[in-house]
């Protein structure tokens, strides 16, 4: 089988069989097969991911019962007891034996809790590889990028005579919710690196164009919020209840309402509210998910500050208490531009790009794979985040989310080209 069709299998293998943050035990579980029969040195697990930086975790019921389903559905049994806690990140390193660079490639595996569309025209429904998991799906091209990582790998392998240095290709989990990379930063998987690349298809950059410098990401605070009060009787003893609900209300009001910084972009969102058990029972207990984000991580740690505030003054007005849990968090960044061009230059190469970018600084959301950035740069070495345009059957995070699978053969040979490049000169 050819690489190009190689990804294809590998990618719709992926979609087929999705796995949220943490949980992504199946998808590991592959990719650590394929990489050790492609003879890569392997670190797998708690070895790659720091117990006490993990955010948002899934309950161990969660995981227990995962588990049993990734049993069943073609995990690799020879790796899976390494991700059986949730520890589910994987690093494969290339060491040539040769002087040169430390090199390493990131890229994110899990999916989203959506249901995946079942429309006849839904190109997975129509050919097949439709998510079998009930409100779960691949709907941000996680898949697609797994796939281009172990691509890259056998390319890298096959080639192994051509490259100086040392290359690590990072597999994180969890990045949706922004809660894998930090684990992983903070285990010292990127303490050795001199060049550093993470790389997303799609997001809003059209077929065949390429984006070497994403500067546009928000640094990002996820934030998990209980309010817990005292249920009564809402028509006998109302005055005996503590409304955990009004709470609740009173500070996504407020939320929204805080005052947008006057150095850079702002955001706030509460996007989940739960409360309540009857029409005539003062709710004891409500829960929040909310968001902060800042251009600069001065600007979120604002919002972040402020929305605590809220949080606490609308807990004492109802004199309830709350709890708040940080369950994700990103920071901002600015590339390498030296590195950036490096890449640039490749991808202005290769016929499969029609336009190629420098960087782009337009705001592009948050990612947690800025705290690899930032690590390797604080480091003294060079890091960029680049975009592989593609076509979109709808927006990320979308039930008909797909792509041209014609993008990943390009994305691959494009990143095996520049750690070639990059290979032979001195970090």
């Amino acid at each position: 089988m050819d690489l190009n069709e190689l990804l294809k299998k590998w990618r719709r293998d992926f979609h087929q069989y999705p796995e949220t943050g943490f949980l992504e035990m199946r998808t590991a579980s592959i990719v650590a097969f394929e990489l050790s029969e492609m003879g890569f040195n392997l670190k797998v697990g708690k070895e790659v991911m720091d117990e006490t930086k993990m955010m948002g975790k899934p309950s161990l019921s969660s995981i227990e019962e995962h588990i049993k389903w990734a049993q069943k559905n073609g995990a690799k049994h020879k790796f899976l007891d390494y991700f059986k806690e949730g520890y589910t990140g994987v690093v494969a390193t290339l060491d040539t034996k040769r002087k040169g660079p430390t090199i390493a490639f990131r890229f994110d595996m899990d999916a989203l809790p959506i249901l995946e569309s079942d429309d006849e025209s839904h190109f997975p429904a129509k050919s097949g590889f439709r998510s079998v998991v009930s409100g779960a799906m691949h709907a941000c091209g996680h898949d697609s990028h797994t796939a281009i990582g172990l691509g890259l790998a056998k390319l890298l392998k096959e080639n192994e005579e051509k490259l100086n240095g040392s290359i690590k290709i990072i597999f994180q989990p969890a990045e949706e919710g922004t809660r894998g990379a930090k684990s992983m930063q903070q285990a010292g998987v990127v303490d050795d690196v001199d060049y550093f690349i993470a790389s997303h298809i799609g997001v809003g950059v059209p077929h065949q164009h390429f984006v070497a410098a994403n500067n546009g990401f928000m640094a990002t605070t996820k934030m998990d919020i209980t309010f817990k009060g005292n249920s009564s009787h809402a028509g006998s003893e109302p005055e005996e209840g503590k409304n955990a609900l009004l709470a609740a209300a009173s500070a996504v009001l407020n939320a929204h309402a805080i005052p947008r910084h006057s150095s850079g972009y702002s955001r706030v969102n509460i996007g989940e509210v739960h409360a309540g058990s009857g029409r005539n029972i003062v709710p004891d207990k409500a829960t929040l998910k909310a968001e902060t984000r800042g251009e600069t991580i001065e600007i979120n740690q604002y919002m972040k500050e402020k929305l605590m505030k809220i949080i606490e003054g609308s807990a004492l007005m109802q004199e309830a208490e709350f709890n708040l849990e940080v369950v994700g968090e990103a920071v901002n960044i600015t590339c390498s531009r030296h590195l950036a061009s490096t890449i640039a230059k490749v991808a202005e190469n290769h016929s499969f790009m029609k336009n190629v970018s420098l960087e782009s600084n337009q705001s592009a959301g948050s990612e947690d794979a800025t705290y690899f950035v930032n690590a390797v740069q604080n480091n003294g070495g060079q890091a960029t985040y680049c975009v592989f345009g593609t076509d979109l059957a709808a927006g990320h995070h979308n039930e008909r989310f797909d792509i041209n699978e014609n993008t990943m053969l390009p994305a691959v040979e494009i990143l095996y080209s520049t750690a070639l490049e990059l290979s032979h000169t001195n970090s």
